[in-house]
């Protein structure tokens, strides 16, 4: 009797074909530099949390990608208390204080980390923002809320890249 004798795809001359493609796309992406994709989540997330802050204010608003720009003195709006009252519940803070925290964090780290500036203190401030909100306030959004965390925790391990004030400010004072 026989032994079959198994074949290793990697072997064959098709497997051989399906390989060198395969590592000439691994060596590409392998190129595409860490500065792009910490320039990108910077901004990004940037975005996310900016859009959310400004659906708590009123009296102040920008929005770049559709022109809305109102110059005020920003006050929360009147219905985020109720809301922080009614759904969101944090325990350990009242809901004036939760919103007012939360409208003021959703602006500030934003702004921060579009600048590249305390970047990695506004990624750690913006993943236990994300963390509250994903264990207290919405757990069944952990698709969300894990897309968010990967992109700050990319931001706090590598930092901000060199299109960044950061960066600037550790060359100056080295």
């Amino acid at each position: 009797m026989e032994a079959t004798k198994q074949v290793n795809p990697t072997n064959t001359s098709v497997g051989m074909q399906l390989a060198r493609p395969a590592r000439a796309l691994v060596a590409l992406c392998q190129r595409v530099p860490d500065a792009a994709i910490a320039l990108l989540g910077r901004l990004s997330i940037a975005a996310v949390f900016w859009q959310s802050g400004q659906t708590k204010v009123q009296g102040f608003a920008i929005d770049i990608v559709h022109g809305q720009f109102t110059w005020g003195w920003p006050h929360l709006s009147d219905s985020v208390v109720p809301l922080f009252a009614e759904e969101y519940r944090l325990p350990l803070l009242p809901p004036e204080l939760a919103a007012m925290l939360a409208a003021s964090a959703e602006h500030l780290f934003p702004v921060l980390l579009v600048l590249g500036l305390a970047t990695r203190l506004s990624a750690l401030a913006l993943l236990g923002m994300t963390l509250t909100i994903q264990f207290l306030v919405y757990p069944d959004a952990y698709a969300t809320h894990g897309t968010w965390a990967a992109v700050l925790l990319f931001l706090v391990a590598r930092g901000p890249g060199p299109l960044a004030l950061d960066h600037w400010v550790a060359r100056r004072w080295k």
